[in-house]
């Protein structure tokens, strides 16, 4: 195949490479185009879409078309939630609208609005994912012999995190730091008891430790 230049074309408008992108998406029967797909089977040139767009997820969301994540999935709304989580955590509060782009996020704003036809929306979606097993809970007694057949599971999961992170104002229990007011603060959920003395995985045994303090527990030998 012979090599050639664009054609040099200043009517190019954004609905043209829109349209396009679109054109390729159907092409390839994908619901999203990686930069290879669109050199090999677009119109128009990858430089021509970063200088009208900024960026490659700024017209993958303006086409309509879904992102993928470093392994070439579609981007799940769980990675979603999870990117506005640890959002929420490093301002330590909810985030607002223009804080949804890079360093601090990983997709853009524009994407979260795509999904869920709204910021706003996206935002009483991941409430309601948080609190979807909030109800779930067991309320356990305290266990303090290994030999007990545990009632929880040992993990922590996304929805459970976040609640602890928040209930405890996202700062360690123990030295009070946050990733609000130092951004070097890594936030980790602990348990109070620790699972290997039969601890369960309630909100009533969690807390929130910084990672220096979590050491510092782990140092006195009441690690998990």
């Amino acid at each position: 195949m012979k090599f050639e230049l664009e054609p040099y074309n200043q009517n190019i408008t954004e609905e043209d490479v829109i349209s396009d992108f679109k054109r390729v998406a159907e092409k390839l029967n994908m619901k999203s185009v990686t930069q290879r797909e669109y050199r090999e089977h677009g119109k128009f040139a990858v430089n021509t879409i970063y200088r009208r767009f900024g960026s490659w997820t700024e017209i993958t969301e303006k086409a309509g078309l879904s992102l993928r994540s470093n392994t070439g999935q579609v981007i799940s709304n769980e990675e979603l939630f999870e990117n506005l989580e640890n959002i929420w955590i490093k301002l330590g509060r909810q985030p607002k609208y223009s804080e949804i782009a890079q360093p601090l996020s990983k997709y853009h704003v524009a994407t979260y609005e795509r999904r869920f036809s709204g910021w706003r929306k996206a935002l009483e979606n991941f409430v309601d994912f948080v609190n979807s097993e909030n109800k779930t809970f067991e309320k356990v007694d305290k266990v303090v012999s290994s030999e007990k057949k545990h009632k929880t599971t040992r993990a922590i999961n996304l929805r459970l995190r976040f609640i602890i992170l928040r209930r405890d104002n996202f700062k360690c229990k123990i030295c009070g730091q946050s990733p609000a007011t130092n951004p070097t603060i890594e936030l980790e959920v602990d348990h109070i008891i620790p699972w290997s003395k039969g601890g369960e995985t309630v909100p009533e045994n969690l807390q929130t430790l910084c990672f220096d303090c979590n050491q510092g527990k782990s140092n006195l030998s009441i690690k998990e």
